[in-house]
């Protein structure tokens, strides 16, 4: 007999006071109940119930057994709601932060995919650039691209990487020339990015050495990617910007792709995330199915 269940029947018919009562709570026969209660004794020789035809009692082994008895059939029950908790359904509330442009055309149309497909979990979505604390701004999820530099008290997973093309109008490239290498890009204006105050350089991988750093010449700095494709298209200079973002434009050839001899450097993109002893199955299928999805928009 399985001893968990005999475990079980056993506690039972001790916290009604019968086998008649502890038969009918699991649908068993009355003699199935002492074939159980029999079994456990047999096993650890040693009587557990005294019994006559008016009443029974625990023995003094019985009673120290009884409440072992209880507390493995607690945990085995805790666990049992651990598994289904991590293999669950996910639902409550997911608040996630993520990057503005980034997050409109990547991260939030996967997401709202997922609430579609379980209609118990609820979604707060918050679309900003700076970088959300998830501690003091009460978010389960953060999702950043780029370099990580304060990962202290926090998970991350890579869960993509974003392609980075050096890119220009034709109007431009007909009034100033196209270039052919890095060195060239000196010769041009170019629209940059800035965050935090700070022009972050154009990388550009080489085997077995650091990314070589350009910051070309530029007047315009925005904080906005978006309005910097949309700059660029119209004339104003280069840009290097991530695929994702300029694929239309590319493919519409209101942008063209600049040194495709270069390899290009890629932006990670990580999902973050506080430390917890057990992890809500929403977040975990959050993270999931951006790591599944989010690749396949970086190409």
């Amino acid at each position: 007999m399985d001893r968990l269940t005999s475990m079980a029947v056993f506690v039972k018919a001790v916290d009604l006071g019968s086998f008649a009562a502890a038969a009918a709570a699991f649908d068993l026969s009355g003699p199935m109940v002492g074939k159980h209660v029999r079994a456990l004794e047999e096993r650890l020789g040693a009587r557990l119930l005294n019994r006559t035809t008016r009443r029974q009692s625990l023995t003094e082994f019985g009673r120290a057994y009884y409440e072992r008895c209880r507390i493995v059939l607690a945990e085995a029950e805790a666990a049992d709601a651990l598994a289904a908790d991590q293999l669950g359904e996910p639902t409550g509330r997911l608040r996630v932060a993520m990057p503005v442009h980034f997050g409109r055309r990547c991260v939030a149309p996967i997401l709202l995919r997922l609430s579609e497909r379980y209609p118990k979990l609820d979604m707060d979505l918050s679309f900003n650039d700076r970088f959300a604390d998830l501690a003091d701004d009460d978010f389960d999820l953060a999702i950043r691209t780029g370099e990580l530099t304060d990962k202290a008290g926090i998970i991350a997973r890579r869960v993509a990487s974003q392609r980075m093309i050096v890119c220009a109008s034709p109007a431009y490239l007909k009034a100033h020339g196209t270039p052919q290498s890095i060195e060239d890009l000196a010769l041009h204006q170019a629209v940059v990015y800035r965050r935090s105050g700070r022009v972050r350089p154009w990388l550009f991988p080489r085997e077995g050495q650091p990314a070589a750093e350009v910051t070309p010449c530029h007047r315009l700095r925005f904080d906005d990617l978006a309005a910097i494709a949309e700059a660029v298209a119209a004339g104003t200079g280069l840009a290097w910007l991530p695929s994702w973002l300029i694929r239309e434009p590319l493919m519409s050839g209101s942008l063209v792709r600049l040194l495709p001899q270069e390899p290009e450097y890629l932006y990670d993109v990580n999902a973050l995330w506080l430390p917890t002893p057990q992890m809500p199955p929403r977040l975990r299928a959050a993270i999931d199915v951006l790591a599944s999805e989010l690749p396949k928009l970086m190409s």
